[in-house]
């Protein structure tokens, strides 16, 4: 593993101008190769908006609520990450070709950097976005224990890489999703047209709730090799909440926080909850 641990926390590359992890972007020239299915359903997030809970809700629906089958294996290996690439594990690439029809497939990949492929097909997608304020925070945490980042060095200065577009990048509103988790589940069950008995959906309710999939091997990535990923630093899976920045932001972050979004989200329709 001592080369795995030698090839992490390499600088951000640019690709049309988005700031990627180095091994992203090297996987982008083999992604052109990728062939999209009709039947083919894409979550596309920007990093830590809730992802991993999409990705499990959209499983269970497509298994039916069935729990072991969703028990069959960890959730990036359920769900493929289209543009991941590691030292010593297989890409997202490599995984989606062992992946069974219909797939889920996730990316954090802006459009610019989508697959051509994926808009030829016209596949369903299912974009998640989360209050910018405890996205900053949780990806903090995230590039601290998740070692194909680099080094986020301090907080301030993190948080000014990300109000500058320099951390790698980004419809069900995750926040608001958890004081309702069972609406957005009914929202995404219609969306992907299939139907489920209320009771099946109750359990799918339980069984994506923060506090179980926290507990879950097979979707809070305690899976990974430590050199990949150490939970002693900061779980994946930390809060899952809404109002955590409060913890973390100062004052005057906070102020000029607020005024860099007003000015870069002018005229911008979606609303987002900061705190419950």
């Amino acid at each position: 593993m001592a080369l795995i641990q030698d090839a992490l926390r390499r600088p951000l590359e640019y690709v049309k101008g988005v700031p990627l992890i180095k091994y992203f972007a090297e996987a982008l020239g083999p992604l052109e190769n990728f062939r999209a299915r009709p039947d083919d359903l894409l979550i596309s997030t920007y990093p830590k908006s809730g992802t991993t809970w999409v990705s499990q809700i959209l499983d269970m629906i497509y298994q039916n609520g069935d729990l072991d089958k969703c028990h069959r294996a960890p959730i990036f290996m359920r769900v493929p990450f289209l543009e991941f690439k590691a030292p010593g594990v297989p890409s997202g690439l490599e995984t989606l070709k062992d992946t069974p029809a219909p797939r889920l497939i996730k990316t954090h990949l802006p459009l610019a950097l989508v697959p051509q492929t994926l808009l030829d097909q016209k596949v369903k997608v299912v974009y998640v976005a989360r209050n910018a304020k405890d996205v900053a925070v949780s990806y903090y945490h995230f590039y601290q224990m998740a070692k194909v980042h680099p080094d986020p060095g301090t907080w301030d200065s993190f948080l000014e890489k990300f109000m500058a577009g320099e951390a790698t990048p980004a419809s069900t509103e995750e926040p608001s999703a958890a004081q309702n988790p069972k609406r957005e589940i009914r929202k995404i069950l219609e969306f992907v047209g299939r139907s489920l008995p209320e009771d099946t959906l109750d359990f799918i309710a339980q069984h994506t709730s923060f506090e179980e999939m926290k507990k879950n091997p097979m979707t809070n990535y305690s899976t990974l090799p430590k050199e990949f990923m150490d939970h002693s630093v900061s779980p994946f899976m930390r809060r899952g909440t809404a109002g955590d920045w409060k913890t973390t932001f100062t004052v005057a972050q906070n102020e000029r926080f607020d005024a860099d979004y007003a000015e870069k989200m002018a005229g911008c329709s979606l609303s987002f909850r900061s705190q419950l």
